[in-house]
């Protein structure tokens, strides 16, 4: 079981992801902003994966994984970014930003679980 931190602006995607990892017995928290992602990293980020959505232009999700990086704020955390298919400059992007894995939305959709717990600390 993971503790999931996910930062996803869509709430119906974010639904869907939520649903399929409590289904798979993970603690999901869907968060509405950079700031309360902080919080709560800060609270308790021991063994927790952070899930980001990387299209959301709004959230720019490579530079928030890139602050909190530079924050220690990830230091016992893992990162999962989705991001949109035809979109490969982001995916580089949030690979060099050190992201622990990074998928096509259509995948994050998918095997939202199994992604999760590839990740998890």
């Amino acid at each position: 079981m993971a503790r999931v931190l996910a930062l996803v602006p869509d709430l119906l995607f974010g639904s869907r992801v939520q649903a399929a990892l409590r289904a798979a017995g993970d603690e999901v928290e869907l968060l509405s902003d950079a700031a309360t992602l902080k919080r709560r990293l800060r609270d308790r980020s021991r063994g927790a994966v952070v899930v980001l959505d990387l299209a959301d232009e709004h959230l720019r999700g490579v530079e928030l994984v890139e602050e909190l990086s530079r924050e220690h704020l990830l230091q016992d955390a893992a990162t999962l970014g989705f991001y949109s298919h035809v979109d490969a400059a982001t995916r580089e992007r949030a690979q060099s930003a050190g992201f622990d894995l990074v998928v096509p939305r259509s995948r994050m959709a998918r095997e939202a679980a199994d992604l999760v717990a590839r990740v998890a600390p």
